[in-house]
């Protein structure tokens, strides 16, 4: 499908679906699809559970623009270049966002499976896509919180646990060890994942309205007896995706 479909779209919604959250795109049904590789200055995911596509769907008429896969930072990346596709976004007319993950829970009062709306972040990836100037952005409410209430309201229809929580963001690829966990957790973390932060930076940079939601795919190191798969990750991802199709579909 040529890039010119999306442009004539004029998309006003995106949502950026973390891994194994890429089914939700076929939950939302697909008018048109274009590779990222297609698009300048992008290219595909080298990690497993990223289609590495745009798809457009619609809901009560209305186009929304899906980013299925991300990069990532750990993949050789600036700051700057994973978030190429915000940016892309921005020139199609995209003017709020959903950006999605797979997290592991640090929240012991959560459980795997669960939701969780992103509050904050803390940014511990050392890098940020706004270098290279002085581009003083405030960052004191990077998670729209009108945005919030209306996910909460929408979660509560359809008895569906939400938690709200603050992510922590780290470089990878390699899992956090138990005591980068402990201080993780020791300085206000709920959740830990590898990717969204530099992301919801850049939408804010560019006055877009962001809302941040985790998929707790797994425990973080320490917090239980196990050992830490992607291949895991991406599964419980897949299993969970319907809560979160529904969740949006409800509040899109």
């Amino acid at each position: 499908m040529p890039l010119s479909h999306l442009q004539k779209a004029c998309p006003e919604t995106a949502i950026v679906l973390g891994s194994g959250l890429g089914s939700v795109a076929d939950s939302l049904g697909i008018e048109a699809e274009v590779p990222y590789a297609d698009v300048a200055g992008l290219s595909a995911s080298t990690v497993p559970g990223h289609a590495g596509r745009f798809v457009l769907s619609r809901l009560n008429g209305k186009p929304i623009l899906i980013a299925q896969g991300r990069r990532h930072l750990y993949e050789g990346l600036s700051a700057y270049e994973v978030t190429a596709g915000i940016r892309f976004m921005h020139t199609l007319g995209v003017r709020r966002i959903i950006l999605t993950n797979a997290a592991g829970a640090i929240q012991e009062s959560m459980a795997v499976g669960d939701l969780m709306l992103l509050t904050d972040h803390l940014n511990l990836l050392g890098t940020t896509p706004l270098l290279g100037g002085p581009h003083f952005h405030d960052m004191s409410e990077v998670y729209s919180a009108e945005w919030r209430a209306q996910f909460l309201e929408a979660a509560a229809r359809l008895s569906l646990p939400l938690h709200q929580g603050v992510y922590a963001a780290t470089l990878g690829p390699q899992y956090e060890t138990p005591a980068e966990i402990r201080m993780m957790r020791t300085l206000g973390a709920d959740a830990v994942g590898m990717s969204t932060v530099p992301e919801a930076i850049q939408a804010r940079a560019l006055g877009m309205q962001v809302a941040g939601i985790s998929m707790l795919t797994n425990w973080a190191a320490g917090l239980k007896a196990q050992t830490l798969h992607h291949a895991e990750v991406v599964s419980v991802g897949q299993a969970a995706s319907a809560n979160l199709t529904a969740l949006l579909k409800t509040v899109l």
